[in-house]
């Protein structure tokens, strides 16, 4: 952090200033005595007095310090971290994660109020599959670019060396470490703790640790057990499962859990489900028009169509990132309300069934989802048509017109690959029998995948 650059308080800022120095029983006097700076640059900050070249960085700090807030109250968080930048890696991930983003604003106060109350330490959100924690994540690695990794199973980028490989040049290039291409996470953390000014942390994002993948007997992610002061970790994870590997730290370290699904955090949950859904139903430009068309021939208020849809979701997005689309699209056309699927998982069997997989066992798109499971990293129709046998087209109409709100598409090395979006639809398909590895269809698509493999590394 570049603590001569100057920077300007936001409209938000203003009025958080001035009712914080309020509360605090101080007028601009005594608070520029208590942070040694002058009543012109606190005035400046309020808005009462011109700032065409904002503040020093750390007249800011000291201010937010004396109130106990975070300079971020002040400066809004993209200005005052715009120096930092995300991992190319992750780019288009947090892109696409906080598109449509809504609420949670809770969650960011609780994680807030850790990182105010303790020194150091570990704060872990955990939700059901299709929550949203991932979008937590990425919003608030987008506002505050704080280093981060995200797992991703349906990728196979869930690995502990993988991990370490991003963070280290993530934490090299923001911190000017040197000689540390070779170090371990611990000693980078006391590295970086040692560059930290005063009033500032790092905070390490990491999403999905229940999608990580490494041999028994080490800590998740090989994370420290102890960590320097002013270093915190925001985690997310699924619940534990029974003899799932879990976080150990020593004792003494702070560690918080705010689970998703606890019944004090049901209202707040409902009332970010329905500015999801009013978000889309008002705003979005792509599906708005066809929503409230929907609404319109069948009569409904957007009352009615707000609550009953929230009902319909059980408090999960990626629910709702399924259906308003298709509504959209005019998929249930054919349905009223009511009708709608209830929750995730009855969401994914009545798309399954509609698709008449259950009807129509050995179809193409058995087979191409089949290939992507098998596969597990993002790759282009070229190479799933060739080790299918069929055409590239076939394969290209079954991606874009069956599967496409399923998959994730990306550009890798002027390609566009394809990978499953979500872990909650590749953990339902691997319960449906059709999609048996048993089965002989699929054995012999085992066989082609390891022979294409074979041909291309010859």
């Amino acid at each position: 952090m570049r603590e001569l650059d100057k920077v300007q308080s936001s409209a938000t800022g203003k009025s958080k200033l001035r009712e914080s120095y309020q509360e605090a029983g101080l007028t601009i006097k005594k608070l520029a005595d208590k942070t040694n700076i002058s009543e012109d640059t606190i005035k400046r900050l309020l808005g009462t007095k011109p700032c065409f070249n904002g503040v020093e960085r750390w007249q800011v700090t000291n201010i937010a310090k004396a109130l106990g807030i975070e300079p971020t109250d002040i400066v809004d968080p993209k200005d005052w971290n715009a120096e930092n930048k995300l991992p190319p890696e992750f780019e288009s991930l947090i892109a696409e994660k906080i598109k449509t983003f809504c609420g949670r604003r809770f969650v960011f106060k609780a994680f807030q109020d850790f990182l105010k109350e303790k020194p150091h330490g570990y704060f872990t959100i955990i939700g059901d599959a299709g929550m949203g924690k991932s979008s937590i994540v990425a919003k608030y690695v987008s506002e505050h670019k704080s280093p981060c990794y995200f797992n991703i199973l349906v990728e196979r980028r869930n690995r502990p060396e993988l991990f370490l490989k991003s963070i280290r040049q993530q934490l090299i290039d923001r911190y000017q470490l040197p000689n540390s291409e070779d170090a371990d996470l611990p000693t980078l953390l006391t590295k970086v703790a040692g560059k930290l000014t005063c009033g500032e942390r790092l905070v390490i994002a990491i999403d999905a640790l229940d999608e990580v993948e490494q041999e028994p007997g080490e800590n998740l992610l090989h994370l420290p057990t102890t960590l320097p002061d002013r270093v915190y970790f925001l985690l997310t994870r699924r619940p534990h499962n029974l003899g799932q590997k879990m976080l150990s730290v020593s004792p003494g370290v702070p560690v918080k859990e705010l689970d998703l699904r606890d019944s004090k955090y049901v209202s707040f949950n409902q009332d970010d489900i329905k500015e999801y859904i009013r978000y889309l139903l008002y705003t979005d430009s792509q599906y708005k028009d066809e929503l409230r068309n929907w609404i319109q021939t069948r009569s409904i208020s957007d009352t009615t169509f707000v609550e009953q849809l929230a009902d319909k979701s059980e408090n999960n997005f990626m629910y709702l990132r399924y259906v308003l689309p298709a509504i959209a699209k005019g998929d249930y056309n054919d349905l009223s309300l009511k009708q709608l699927p209830d929750g995730l998982q009855e969401y994914y069997q009545n798309h399954w069934v509609r698709m008449g997989m259950e009807a129509k066992p050995g179809q193409l798109m058995e087979i191409v989802l089949y290939i992507l499971i098998e596969i597990g990293t993002p790759i282009p129709c070229e190479m799933i048509a060739g080790i299918a046998e069929v055409d590239e087209c076939e394969v290209a109409q079954v991606l874009e017109d069956e599967w496409v709100e399923y998959l994730k598409k990306q550009q890798v090395d002027g390609e566009i690959c394809y990978t499953i979006y979500h872990a909650s639809f590749l953990d339902f398909v691997k319960t449906k029998r059709e999609m048996d590895a048993k089965r002989k269809i699929f054995q012999d698509v085992n066989q082609r995948i390891a022979e294409y493999l074979e041909k291309e590394m010859a």
